[in-house]
């Protein structure tokens, strides 16, 4: 992990592939917990290219000077995070 939360990455490399390539992030909060949403794509062996953009919201606290993982939630789809941003925006409106 990272001590500096702008550090913190879904970057993952396995055999010289990097099997989840980080596209953007967006800092939602610093802190001692800190959320990061994430924007990436999985290679995908059989075709040997990436697939469609996923999203992860992800929790990160800082213990001991380093920021852990504590949870996640993968959006799967451009779909699914389009029925998200309805939800949120018409919560929000009210």
């Amino acid at each position: 992990m990272s001590s500096d939360v702008n550090e913190l990455t879904v970057n993952y490399e396995e055999d010289g592939v990097v099997t989840t390539k980080e596209k953007d992030k967006v800092i939602l909060s610093r802190g001692t917990w800190a959320t990061i949403i994430f924007r990436y794509q999985d290679w995908d062996r059989q075709k040997q290219t990436y697939g469609p953009d996923k999203f992860s919201i992800r929790r990160y606290q800082k213990k001991s000077g380093e920021y852990r993982q504590q949870s996640k939630f993968n959006i799967s789809s451009s779909d699914q995070a389009k029925k998200i941003i309805e939800a949120l925006q018409n919560w929000i409106k009210g």
